[in-house]
C-alpha cells in the first residue's frame, strides 16, 4: 500500500507533536526501482547485520545502559560529542526547531549509530545521520 503526502498529513494531524516527538526514528522509505529490485548489487546479509547489532549491544551493557533506555541524566555523559559533532547539533536544533525531548533522543541514537560503527566518540557523522532520522519533525509537521 502506498501512502501519498495528502495521507500522510491526514494521519499526522490526528496526532499530537509531543507524540510524534516520543518516536526515536521517522524514515520515509519510497518504493526501490524495478531495475534495482533485478539488478546484481549485492547486499550486507542478515547475518552480518545481527552481528553488528549485537556488538553494539554488548557496548552499551558494557557502559551500564542500552541507549534507548539511557536515564537523561547520563546523556549529556555518555552521548559527549567531539567540537564538530556539538556545531553540527546546535545547527540542527536552531534550524528545524527541535524539542528538549527531540535533542535527547537525537543524541541517543547518534551514539547507537557510533556503536553500530565500533566509534568510541560520537561525532558529526553521527549526529547528522541521527537528525536525518527525524524528517517527520518537520517535513510533514505543520
Amino acid at each position: 500500500m502506498s501512502l501519498h503526502a495528502g495521507q500522510i498529513q491526514q494521519y499526522l494531524n490526528k496526532i499530537s507533536g509531543p507524540l510524534l516527538d516520543r518516536i526515536d526514528i521517522h524514515v520515509e522509505v519510497p518504493a526501490v526501482p524495478y531495475k534495482e529490485l533485478r539488478g546484481d548489487a549485492v547486499a550486507e546479509s542478515s547475518s552480518d547485520i545481527r552481528a553488528r547489532v549485537e556488538s553494539a549491544r554488548v557496548i552499551q551493557q558494557a557502559r551500564g545502559y542500552y541507549n534507548a533506555r539511557m536515564p537523561a541524566r547520563m546523556v549529556r555523559k555518555l552521548c559527549a560529542l567531539d567540537d564538530s559533532g556539538e556545531r553540527t547539533l546546535e545547527m540542527a536544533v536552531r534550524r528545524m526547531g527541535f524539542s528538549a525531548r527531540a535533542h535527547d533522543r537525537i543524541l541517543k541514537v547518534a551514539r547507537t549509530i557510533a556503536d553500530l560503527g565500533e566509534s568510541v566518540g560520537v561525532s558529526a557523522k553521527h549526529v547528522a545521520e541521527a537528525v536525518q532520522y527525524r524528517s517527520l519533525d518537520r517535513n510533514y509537521w505543520t
